[in-house]
């Protein structure tokens, strides 16, 4: 077999591909044998016809479509290997010439992946970040846990404030007319949560149980009702009852319920204070390897085929419709819910998509340069680590993988990422970064 790659404009191209004559004979006997036990000759039993006689009555052609379909796929798959390309997409196949005792030739018309022109991705200037614990975040993560054993208790008396729950009955007029989804009875909403239309919490500020107060908003331009994006609405709202935060004072039986390891609140502070500078600095390295990464990517020039973003699109969308079904719904009802089709939504993911394909590019092209290399002794610890995470054996990983070529290229663009941070040149953040 024979392959020939003529590079056209972009990232597309035409392989016109010859097969020898004795794999197209082969390919046709191998079609009589599939067809002849689907016809129907009289004088024969079903699957005895004679090739002669076959040949006779429906001529070789007859086989031609099978022996090619048979051919195709192995004969596509030695020429894109025989011409160093890597498609991003199906073919288009036309075939030029098939007969029996001749060689085959078909040309296929493919989109392979990218040219990439790598930039500067050694001595990137990435942000030193900070990874000290404050006591300030410390109070914080305090209180967050605490807050976890609160109890909700009603407000007797007072007005609402931030951080109450309200329970609230609202009913939403635009131009003086209600509006679909715009009233609800019994509805629990905390204040300061950002839940609502940006305005309404923080009219309820001060209004008591039982008072009803008209909340006037302006609905997002961006809102995904289009019938109601940038206009005014006013919404009837009455109080019904108010809840506050109860919230336990940290001693030691506290810090105990918060931390099983801990007996006295100076050990729960001292292992939460541990784990939180863990966590800090985790934090730090990976907002500096995202630096180093989208510096790099930046730095390159490519022209992304289509098709590529496509692919990309789908496994966003797929991702997404997972997301959605583990918090019980599913992909028709989460469209219903927002207003959105699925076209929308990939509109919406498509700058992401395109990001993440250039990113990935650019990282197998760096690892391409510096000839980075997966070692067996690579790969068995990051399953070691996968094992430890998710709680399964490595066994069952490589069964459930099949092979290890996707953990091997996960550890060869981790050690891209950590190339790209090792060169970087550490700078102290900007006064504006900084002070902000």
């Amino acid at each position: 077999m024979t392959a020939t790659w003529e590079k056209k404009e972009g990232n597309e191209g035409v392989l016109s591909v010859t097969v020898p004559a004795e794999k197209v004979d082969k390919a046709i006997d191998q079609a009589f044998k599939k067809v002849v036990k689907q016809i129907n000759v009289p004088g024969f039993r079903k699957g005895k016809v004679p090739r002669q006689i076959f040949e006779q009555r429906f001529g070789v052609e007859a086989l031609y479509q099978d022996a090619v379909d048979i051919l195709l796929p192995e004969a596509y798959g030695e020429a894109i290997d025989e011409a160093g390309i890597k498609p991003v997409d199906q073919p288009e196949i036309n075939v030029t010439s098939i007969e029996k005792g001749e060689d085959m030739t078909f040309e296929a018309n493919v989109v392979v992946e990218p040219e990439v022109e790598l930039g500067e991705y050694k001595g990137l200037e990435v942000e030193k970040q900070n990874t000290e614990l404050t006591e300030e975040e410390l109070q914080e993560s305090i209180d967050h846990q605490l807050g976890h054993l609160a109890e909700m208790v009603v407000k007797e008396d007072g007005a609402v404030e931030n951080g109450d729950t309200v329970n609230i009955d609202f009913d939403g007029y635009v131009d003086g007319e209600q509006f679909e989804g715009g009233q609800a009875e019994g509805y629990d909403l905390e204040i300061g949560s950002g839940s609502f239309i940006p305005g309404f919490e923080e009219q309820l500020v001060g209004v008591k149980a039982g008072e009803e107060k008209d909340v006037t908003v302006t609905f997002p331009e961006e809102y995904h009702a289009e019938e109601l994006a940038g206009k005014e609405a006013t919404f009837k709202t009455k109080v019904n009852e108010i809840k506050y935060k109860d919230v336990p004072e940290l001693n030691d039986e506290i810090a105990n319920e918060l931390d099983a390891e801990a007996n006295s609140v100076d050990e729960y502070k001292d292992n939460l204070r541990k784990r939180l500078a863990e966590q800090k600095a985790t934090e730090a390295e990976n907002t500096q390897k995202e630096e180093a990464i989208n510096k790099a990517t930046n730095n390159t020039t490519i022209n992304i085929p289509e098709a590529m973003i496509k692919t990309e699109l789908d496994r966003m969308v797929q991702e997404f419709g997972q997301r959605m079904q583990q918090q019980g719904l599913n992909l028709e009802t989460y469209f219903q819910i927002s207003g959105q089709d699925e076209s929308q939504l990939r509109e919406q993911m498509k700058d992401d998509a395109e990001e993440r394909v250039k990113t990935n590019l650019t990282l197998t092209a760096i690892a391409d340069a510096e000839e980075v290399e997966v070692t067996d002794a690579d790969i068995d610890k990051e399953l070691e680590k996968m094992s430890e995470q998710f709680n399964i054996s490595v066994e069952d990983i490589k069964q459930t993988l099949g092979n290890t070529d996707i953990v091997k290229n996960d550890v060869r663009i981790q050690k891209v990422i950590d190339l790209l941070v090792e060169e970087a040149k550490l700078v102290e953040p900007s006064k504006d970064d900084s002070e902000a």
